[in-house]
């Protein structure tokens, strides 16, 4: 299964997802931790999920002793496009500069970011 046949992830199962790529490797236990400190939730809701997203695809798993550990099968930026090109097919009707005008009109942007922002626009000008 490539990535993108992937089904899209739930809000929950983004939660799931961030800690672990921001982990690397974790366990139900390390998940749960984590997301606890966001909201209420069970040892055995974040185990029913993380067996689904190893099961669609999502995670690797492997046994270690009497836990098993959990790695992400897609990359984070890989996530990322998906759910940026979604949003600009869904909300924006395909396009790419409404996305742009809208997150430029209702966020402000660091030095450094606008800096990273145009040097982005002329990298992208001249593969065109």
């Amino acid at each position: 299964m490539g990535d993108d046949d992937l089904p899209a992830l739930s809000e929950a199962q983004m939660e799931i997802m961030a800690v672990v790529w921001d982990r690397g490797e974790c366990t139900v236990a390390d998940v749960l931790e984590a997301v606890c400190r966001l909201r209420s939730v069970t040892r055995n809701t974040i185990h029913t999920m993380m067996t689904r997203l190893a099961d669609k695809g999502w995670l690797t798993v492997r046994a270690d002793g009497s836990r098993f550990v959990y790695r992400a099968a897609v990359d984070r930026n890989v996530v990322q496009q998906q759910c940026v090109e979604r949003v600009v097919q869904t909300v924006f009707d395909g396009s790419t500069e409404g996305l742009v005008l809208s997150l430029l009109q209702n966020r402000s942007l660091s030095k450094a970011e606008a800096t990273r922002i145009r040097r982005m626009i002329r990298e992208a000008e001249d593969r065109s």
